[in-house]
């Protein structure tokens, strides 16, 4: 099913536009790279995507449901998100176990299956050893996955990704994109994620969104393998904020 979509759109800070008629389509179950140069507007592209900030021109969709026809559920995770200070009071577990509290009342604790989630979801990362570890005491690439496995406790259906690979040394980003894609074919999930790391990613996409640069300066989608479709106007969605 069409998950995601946009048409024509354009979009920029200034009176100049940073993006122009940019069109795709994100379909349940895939797992989509969005890549370009530095200062590609690709993180404008995944903002534009979940309604945080609003086109100039053209139309934008994103779905109401997931494939199952309950509400959508959508982690994202923006950039630079892990640059927590050394003085951080949380610990690792404190931190993944608040995305658990988000579909509760203020007065519901965590049930015996909220924790198996938490747990599960710093082993998926590799850091349940690090769970009583204070959050600013960890490396930039422990602290990035720390707030993956956060987005993870929250069980999404489109998990959202910008440059989630920043501060990983190199096995570890092979190993991040051979988990992403895990996450998809297992457990049926639809990532989105910005990366450089094109070569690095390898066939992990489904998916390429390439941004290039256009005549007049600005950024164009030219590489894409679905363009055409038509669209709705952006629905409201459950959001994952960390």
């Amino acid at each position: 099913m069409k998950l995601a979509a946009l048409e024509n759109v354009t979009f920029g800070y200034t009176h100049i536009p940073t993006l122009n008629s940019v069109s795709f389509e994100i379909a349940s179950g895939e797992f989509v790279g969005v890549t370009g140069a530095n200062g590609a507007s690709k993180s404008t592209i995944l903002k534009l995507m979940l309604g945080l900030i609003k086109p100039w021109s053209g139309r934008i969709y994103l779905s109401k449901t997931n494939s199952m026809g309950n509400p959508l559920k959508v982690g994202y995770v923006p950039q630079q998100i892990a640059s927590f200070n050394v003085g951080f009071p949380s610990s690792v577990i404190e931190l993944v176990r608040s995305g658990r509290f988000q579909d509760k009342k203020w007065y519901q604790r965590l049930t015996k299956l909220d924790h198996e989630i938490v747990e599960n979801a710093l082993n998926m990362v590799g850091m349940w050893e690090f769970k009583n570890e204070k959050i600013g005491s960890l490396s930039g690439g422990q602290k990035q996955k720390i707030c993956i496995a956060r987005v993870l406790a929250t069980e999404p259906d489109l998990l959202v990704l910008d440059e989630p690979t920043t501060g990983m040394d190199y096995d570890s980003r092979v190993s991040f994109y051979k988990f992403m894609k895990h996450q998809v074919r297992l457990h049926k999930r639809t990532v989105v994620m910005v990366t450089h790391d094109q070569e690095e990613a390898g066939d992990s996409f489904d998916k390429m969104i390439h941004l290039e640069k256009g005549e007049h300066g600005e950024w164009k989608c030219l590489t894409l393998s679905s363009c055409n479709g038509h669209f709705g106007q952006a629905d409201s969605l459950q959001l994952s904020l960390l």
